[in-house]
């Protein structure tokens, strides 16, 4: 393998062609691991494309709360879609290789979007603390035209923070090994790989854990404590139930992706208390399963979008059936 050597600052950064992606190589029975990671991928893409679908199309679902779901549902789609096809891709022709900057691309990508489904849910938090805790405000200070504002800042500082730690790794040399033992270009078993000092990646990586993970979960937190209080001090046990149901399934969706992904950096990343390949595995579950259940969980059991869904499939199945039971015309000829 041919390393480049290109000098930055007055030292030499050595930069390989690529990595080997070797997160799967000693876990048995993986080839049944990457079916169902196949099934996962089509079952994210179709109900999620439901979702985007039903809402996109139904003008009165065009409100604040289901700008929030089409956000979630576009970035559940993207964030499986960096890492389950090349997870595939590696089972299926057998080339774990990827060129250094197609890792950096796909480094990107994934801390990108995995922020941005952080945010999301902590966007949807905030649709149900306006609407339980503030009802007669939540039409005006909940309003599309802010919603927009709110989905666009968070996608702008994502890009922004994961660009500037996706760049940074390019002053990094590697001299040495260039196997990174996980399932995608992950960022700390990257720069652990490096020859020189990586202080400043680790203490990036660092920081944008608290933030990216730790602030948005705080705020949900915080939000859940507030309608809680809320919920507590109505008078009518009808009004308390309601309430709380609008809230069971978003609380599933944090709790499935926020526990993992707490332990696993916790454990693995600061304390490095787990086995690499749990870590491995643990960790690409995790990442890949929330935005597989998060439509049949939440979005697909709000009974807005339910309901239109239902009508959809229903229309598609009558039309299919009507248009094979639809009689041919057989054109009669006669004989004078």
């Amino acid at each position: 393998m041919t390393f480049l050597r290109t000098s930055l600052n007055n030292s030499l950064i050595i930069r390989p062609p690529g990595f080997y992606i070797v997160g799967f190589e000693t876990l048995p029975f993986i080839s049944v691991y990457f079916i169902f990671l196949s099934f996962v991928y089509v079952v994210t893409v179709m109900f999620n494309s439901l979702v985007i679908y039903v809402i996109a199309f139904n003008h009165c679902l065009h409100s604040p709360k289901f700008l929030a779901v089409i956000n979630l549902a576009v970035i559940d789609i993207v964030l499986n879609t960096t890492t389950i096809p090349g997870m595939v891709k590696i089972f299926l022709v057998k080339d774990n290789f990827i060129p250094f900057n197609l890792c950096l691309v796909q480094m990107f990508s994934y801390y990108c979007f995995a922020s941005m489904e952080s945010f999301a849910l902590a966007i949807l938090a905030y649709d149900r603390l306006i609407a339980i805790c503030f009802p007669l405000r939540h039409n005006s200070v909940n309003t599309l035209q802010s919603m927009s504002c709110i989905i666009g800042f968070t996608w702008s500082f994502s890009v922004g923070v994961i660009a500037f730690s996706t760049g940074i790794m390019t002053q990094l040399s590697f001299c040495k090994s260039v196997r990174v033992f996980s399932y995608f270009c992950d960022y700390a078993p990257v720069f652990r790989l490096a020859c020189n000092d990586y202080a400043m990646q680790w203490s990036a990586a660092s920081f944008l854990s608290f933030m990216i993970l730790g602030g948005p979960f705080v705020f949900i937190i915080l939000s859940y404590v507030t309608i809680l209080v809320t919920v507590f001090r109505m008078k009518s046990l009808d009004s308390r139930v309601k309430a709380l149901a609008t809230c069971t399934e978003h609380v599933i969706l944090v709790a499935v992706f926020y526990v993992p992904i707490i332990t696993i950096f916790t454990l693995g990343f600061f304390l490095r208390l787990t086995d690499p390949d749990q870590r491995v595995l643990s960790l690409s579950l995790a990442s890949c399963i929330p935005p597989c259940i998060n439509p049949i969980v939440y979005s697909l059991k709000t009974k807005e979008i339910k309901m239109r869904a239902v009508a959809l499939v229903r229309r598609n199945v009558i039309g299919t059936d009507q248009r094979k039971m639809k009689p041919l015309r057989v054109k009669k000829s006669f004989r004078l």
